[in-house]
């Protein structure tokens, strides 16, 4: 069928036969449906909790799109089958479908697309972007994660985060705790006696602190990973001992206006210091004029 075109979308089934009877066939070839994406809007796909998920795990592959689509339809690249959902409307001008999957197998892993699809049509709309579903504790060996300078950071700084293993990985990958789409894929340099990655961020500002983790995986399937590292934290603040922009950048005369405050406080003080002084002095001298008094007369 070249090239073919929406006509020829459909479910299809093949049947056998004899020369002999012509006329007589063999029970019918297990359906097969044949989805031809068109040009129209493609939908998004998204997923939750996140892309990587642990074995046992349920995960939900969200299709939606503002194009008005009756239904949406989910496949795995390399696999023949693909599921159907009814689209909703959670609200004005928008459809989606859920697609639950689990619980999760390594076989799960993979790259999905959704297509989308109005009720009196047969075409598919384009696909979605492709999203990698990933499956951690597939393959054997622990990555460990450090960070360069440390921790600890100030914004502004350069920060490198250092995946590293003594078992080989082709690729690492760097996620980030509450951030579904932030991971970073990398390949593995391999330097006496361990293969690592390294992951540079800088400058770090507030949106690089969290938890990290880092995976191994290796090119035979990438989509099934390690076990995940250590959890490492890292906390961005801000410039504390330092002095702020208008702090910094204050006028000369509003530093001296300050200082002559601060002489004439002392100078108050000073002064009030010294009359306590005297008071104390006039209250204590007719005591004692009169205490020397009386012991002049007793003797």
């Amino acid at each position: 069928m070249g090239p073919v075109t929406s006509a020829h979308a459909g479910t299809y089934r093949c049947y056998g036969s004899l020369s002999s009877k012509p006329y007589l066939l063999s029970v019918p070839s297990d359906p097969l449906e044949l989805m031809v994406s068109g040009v129209s809007k493609k939908p998004s796909l998204s997923v939750q909790p996140g892309p990587v998920v642990a074995p046992g795990d349920k995960l939900t592959l969200q299709c939606g799109s503002d194009a008005g689509y009756d239904r949406f339809a989910l496949y795995k690249e390399g696999e023949r089958d693909f599921l159907q959902r009814p689209g909703r409307q959670p609200q004005a001008g928008l459809s989606q479908a859920n697609f639950t999957l689990g619980p999760v197998r390594g076989s799960h892993g993979g790259q999905y697309r959704c297509s989308g699809a109005h009720n009196l049509s047969s075409e598919w709309s384009a696909p979605s972007d492709p999203l990698d579903i990933l499956i951690a504790g597939q393959i054997r060996g622990t990555p460990f994660l450090s960070v360069q300078p440390g921790p600890k950071v100030v914004s502004g700084e350069n920060v490198t985060l250092l995946c590293q293993s003594s078992w080989q990985f082709h690729a690492f990958l760097l996620t980030q705790a509450g951030a579904a789409d932030a991971h970073l894929h990398l390949r593995s340099m391999y330097k006496y006696p361990k293969y690592q990655a390294e992951f540079p961020m800088s400058p770090v500002t507030s949106a690089h602190a969290g938890t990290y983790r880092c995976y191994g995986s290796r090119s035979s399937n990438p989509y099934l990973l390690s076990v995940p590292s250590n959890p490492l934290e890292l906390v961005v603040s801000g410039a504390a001992d330092t002095l702020g922009p208008s702090q910094n950048n204050s006028d000369p005369k509003t530093a001296s206006h300050s200082q002559d405050y601060t002489l004439e406080n002392l100078i108050r003080m000073g002064m009030a210091g010294l009359i306590l002084v005297v008071l104390g002095i006039l209250l204590f001298e007719p005591q004692y004029s009169q205490r020397s008094l009386q012991d002049a007369a007793g003797r």
